[in-house]
């Protein structure tokens, strides 16, 4: 009887030592995930019920902040703001990234210095560096009014203007394409060239093949880069503080959501309210990526299924 249990005890100490170092192992993330995470999470959404100076301690108000919110014009107007650069730069990034991907893929020499050079923007595009070079690029005296004089139209400060200073920064989040791009470049790969083969036997063109076999079997790749790409736009900050020195632009045409945010929170120390507001945009972004997931399996096409 000892013989059979003495294994038994064995491969049991042998998982509890692998138990200890897999625990030991993620001991630095457990603790990331703790005091960067959870804690500062559980701390906002308590002052989100407060009033919070943040030179003074915070006292409860309860759902005075979630409901002072709609009566904010300046929310209202970030909210439009954000909701206006989402929904038109994402899907113009998307198909600008599709587009640029779909060209890559059919073997030009030298892919791997495009694929770096395109990449390079969504490296840049988030940084202070660039959003000030956007400034001196779409400025009164800048760039693109350069090029413009060139044949003959006199141009204008583009980011000064409350009509075109979002369109500014519509096209900076188009500029920084190359993470999607990568991205559908590798769904593009993975497609058997063999489909493509069949078809044209069967006398199939170029946009026939895209629409009946390209698309559909790269929908899982849209579905991931449309949930990534939505969330990164409402989150976008870096591009409407500095191209709009902080102030949100003329009659506030680049206020961003995070940039309200902030300025509510560390520009005239409403803590509590900030927090309110950065607890109503992280239910706005679950419930667009809820949508998404379910609208998903309407358009999505997984290889496993029939």
């Amino acid at each position: 009887m000892a013989t059979r249990t003495r294994p038994k005890r064995e491969r049991s100490e042998y998982a509890r030592k692998e138990a200890r170092a897999a625990w030991l192992m993620l001991t630095p993330w457990l603790l990331g995930l703790a005091l960067i995470t959870a804690i500062p999470m559980v701390a906002s959404l308590f002052l989100s019920f407060t009033s919070y100076p943040l030179l003074a301690a915070p006292t409860w108000v309860g759902l005075d902040n979630y409901l002072r919110l709609a009566d904010d014009p300046r929310f209202l107007a970030a909210l439009g703001v954000t909701f206006r650069y989402v929904f038109i730069s994402v899907p113009l990034q998307l198909g600008f990234a599709l587009t640029l991907a779909l060209l890559l893929n059919r073997g030009l020499s030298g892919m791997r210095f495009y694929r770096s050079a395109f990449y390079l923007p969504s490296l840049l595009g988030a940084s202070v560096t660039i959003a000030i070079l956007w400034r001196q690029v779409f400025g009164k005296d800048g760039i693109f009014n350069d090029v413009l004089a060139l044949v003959g139209i006199e141009g204008m400060s583009w980011i000064g203007n409350p009509s075109t200073a979002l369109s500014t920064l519509i096209v900076l989040n188009v500029w920084t394409f190359g993470s999607p791009m990568v991205i559908f470049l590798a769904g593009l790969r993975q497609i058997p060239r063999e489909y493509y083969e069949a078809a044209a036997v069967d006398g199939a063109g170029r946009f026939s093949q895209f629409r009946r076999i390209t698309l559909p079997l790269l929908t899982p790749v849209v579905f991931f880069n449309v949930i990534l790409q939505f969330i990164h736009a409402f989150q976008a900050f870096t591009p409407s503080y500095i191209v709009s020195g902080g102030s949100g632009g003329p009659v506030d045409s680049t206020l961003f959501y995070t940039l309200y945010l902030y300025q509510r929170g560390f520009t005239q120390f409403q803590m509590g309210y900030a927090s309110a507001m950065a607890w109503v945009l992280l239910l706005i972004i679950c419930v667009f990526t809820a949508l998404n997931f379910f609208g998903s399996r309407y358009w999505v096409f997984y290889g496993d299924e029939k």
